[in-house]
């Protein structure tokens, strides 16, 4: 097919939507609302296509348009999802990990740990670890100078392994002692 006068087509646009919704569903902590985000993105995506260059990565633009979505949501007082809604069971996406109880219980622990991570941080850890972003261009989808993308990718690190050695520990019946 042809592209489109930004210069993707709409089979381009399609093949990003299992992205754009898994990064959504991270975001958001729950389905109805990163529906609604991958929606608000893709509209926002089609009407500015003609914004989009050619010779950039169409889903680090991608990304940045959600970005900027989910932040005008944000500052609008768009209401954000409850932990609950981030553990709750039986997400599509994790059906197939979920087979075994180990592994159910580590993609728990994973979600509560990213859930606590500040927005920030959760952002640039799912931009570059889930969605293999480079630093430049999860700088360029969040705004910030590299450098920025990566001390907060470190904290954010370091954070989210913390907080799952405490989960561990805690599964164990363990006591941290400091």
């Amino acid at each position: 097919m042809k592209p489109a006068a930004g210069g993707f087509t709409v089979e381009q646009l399609q093949a990003q939507i299992p992205r754009l919704r898994r990064y959504a569903r991270a975001l958001t902590g729950s389905r109805e609302a990163a529906d609604d985000l991958t929606q608000d993105t893709l509209e926002r995506a089609w009407s500015k296509r003609a914004l989009w260059r050619p010779d950039t990565n169409l889903r680090a633009w991608l990304f940045a348009v959600m970005h900027n979505v989910f932040v005008n949501g944000v500052k609008r007082g768009r209401p954000m999802a409850s932990l609950e809604s981030l553990l709750e069971d039986g997400a599509p996406e994790l059906a197939a990990a979920e087979a075994s109880a180990e592994t159910g219980a580590a993609l728990r622990d994973m979600r509560i740990a990213l859930a606590q991570l500040p927005l920030e941080q959760r952002q640039v850890v799912l931009l570059v670890g889930l969605e293999q972003l480079t630093y430049a261009e999860a700088a360029q989808v969040l705004q910030v100078p590299i450098g920025t993308v990566m001390s907060r990718l470190s904290r954010g690190r370091d954070r989210l392994r913390q907080l799952l050695d405490e989960g561990a520990a805690g599964r164990a019946g363990l006591r941290r002692v400091k």
